[in-house]
């Protein structure tokens, strides 16, 4: 398929802007082709108007159609092949079997959602049916349900080119609850999106979808992003990267005149506890997990374990060291571009400067423009409670191991904590229930715990949840992964003594859906008499 380099404004193609860009290899450093045009504000418009004009005929689909929709966005992308997989090894320089792997887990998000769209409880339906003869006043009958809320902006990640950007969990939650969705994409990867995006095209023209429901954006001024946060007939917003770029796109969306909900996921350190007796019992193979965690993907995963507390004594000794041995025969990787190292560098500096703060790299140099080694840090307890600038995230394959100086400190040092994704704990199972005041610190500080694991790898299921208090999310009761993702893209409406024939199906007495509903404050498939 031939790269163009323009707006995916529906069906249309538009290169109105005199502003371009080119995507480079982090390997060379090279420019590839084409040359990307930078959307202006007027392209802006014209994909949220097209998204505004398609919610109502969108929305009315049914929830076979809108399922449909979500497989036939798989299929057409596994129909790219191997020409997806080249382009993002060109402008990401990750290894195939990792692309491979994220295609896969795309295309399972659609699919997965497109199965919670066919079933239909998530609408969360809800009766409480009329009571005329209640004294001293008539209850009326009551009925509420979720409905899409409009038009959705997705902003791609950089990290993950397929995963979570163009058809990423964010769009297909989106596209799964009813909304439009108009996707600024990440200039670190604008040919995979652009793939991407018209996949996306061929399966909405095959699924009889409207012309709008989908549009992408390109560019890499701030200015694009700005346009569609903006933009007065957008509802919400769904974004995954750093802290500033979340934080700034929340800021824009408080500011105006009526503000949106953003849903950004912004990273986090994901502090790691070890308890005595586990460091006692395992201090080698939890060193060599941890090696492993801190260099997946390069470090490129907003899960990597960038802090890790215990105790200090002579377990916790022989872990620093075995950790460092297993890192020091890692090779360096190249991250996904030169901007991510030059920000890792920044972030590996500014704790050297602290002068709290012992650091160890595995290696001097690596292959590739963009390629980094592995770095492990040290410090005290005590440094890290009086400046939290230590535990702050810093984007790569680090960690950063403190010594606490006894249990007290390290139950400090969880209270002192700021919102992160995870938290994880490794202990014996006797000292675990000894420590139950550290998981009850923890859970006011992370959305995921995990006993004697890793957080890196998110598993896509219903039960699972991406996200966390600020600053690693803006909202902590949302998650990007998992089916509770579609409910970002929905709110609640209340129907009061509406007649059948006016009701949604998942409404009706019948339950024509056959769903799971609330009726008179009892879980249930049955029909109400």
């Amino acid at each position: 398929m031939k790269l163009t380099g323009e707006q995916i404004i529906g069906t249309e193609f538009s290169k109105q802007g005199k502003q371009t860009f080119n995507a480079l290899n982090p390997d060379s450093g090279g420019e590839l082709s084409p040359v990307f045009y930078e959307a202006t504000a007027g392209e802006v418009d014209r994909a949220v108007q097209a998204a505004e004009k398609a919610f109502p005929i969108f929305r009315g689909k049914t929830p076979n159609e809108r399922a449909g929709f979500l497989e036939k966005i798989g299929e057409e992308i596994l129909a790219l092949d191997n020409e997806l997989i080249e382009r993002c090894k060109a402008e990401t320089a990750l290894p195939e079997a990792r692309l491979v792997g994220e295609r896969g887990r795309t295309i399972n998000q659609l699919n997965l959602f497109a199965a919670v769209v066919r079933e239909g409880s998530w609408v969360g339906a809800r009766i409480d049916t009329a009571v005329p003869e209640r004294q001293p006043l008539p209850k009326p009958g009551i009925r509420q349900m979720r409905i899409p809320v409009g038009p959705v902006a997705v902003f791609g990640a950089g990290n993950f080119p397929l995963a979570f950007s163009v058809a990423g969990g964010d769009t297909a939650s989106a596209l799964a609850a009813g909304c439009p969705v108009v996707v600024k994409a990440h200039p670190a990867h604008p040919g995979a999106s652009e793939l991407v995006g018209r996949a996306i095209i061929k399966a909405a023209a095959a699924s009889g979808m409207p012309d709008g429901v989908f549009s992408l954006v390109q560019g890499q001024a701030p200015a694009v992003g700005m346009a569609l946060i903006e933009h007065p007939l957008l509802k919400a917003v769904g974004f995954t990267g750093s802290f500033k770029g979340g934080k700034a796109i929340f800021d824009a969306a408080v500011r105006r005149s009526e503000p949106i909900p953003v849903y950004a996921e912004m990273g986090s350190s994901n502090p790691v506890f070890i308890l005595p007796g586990a460091l006692e019992k395992r201090a080698e193979a939890i060193a060599r997990g941890l090696a492993a965690s801190v260099t997946l993907g390069v470090g490129q995963f907003c899960t990597n374990p960038g802090l890790v507390t215990a105790v200090k004594s002579a377990a916790f000794e022989k872990f620093v060291e075995k950790t460092g041995e297993h890192l020091s025969v890692l090779p360096p990787g190249t991250m996904t571009s030169c901007r991510v190292k030059d920000n890792f560098a920044a972030g590996i500096e500014a704790l050297k400067e602290t002068g709290t703060v012992e650091i160890f790299s595995a290696a001097e140099k690596g292959e590739g423009r963009c390629a980094v080694p592995a770095y492990l840090l040290r410090s005290e307890g005590r440094n890290l409670l009086k400046n939290s600038r230590l535990a702050e995230e810093v984007f790569g394959p680090s960690t950063l191991v403190v010594a606490a100086a006894g249990r007290e400190e390290l139950l400090e040092i969880a209270a002192g904590l700021e919102g992160h994704l995870t938290a994880t704990i490794h202990g014996e199972e006797e000292e675990l229930v000894e420590y139950r005041d550290l998981i009850a610190l923890l859970e006011r500080k992370v959305g995921r715990l995990i006993i004697n694991g890793f957080p890196t790898g998110v598993e896509v299921c219903p039960a699972m949840f991406h996200g966390g208090p600020f600053p690693a999310a803006t909202d902590s009761r949302s998650t990007s992964v998992g089916t509770a993702a579609i409910e970002r893209f929905a709110r609640p409406v209340c129907y009061q003594d509406f007649p059948q024939a006016l009701l949604p199906d998942e409404l009706k007495d019948g339950n024509p859906r056959g769903i799971f509903r609330l009726v008179n404050s009892t879980w249930t498939k049955d029909g109400v008499e």
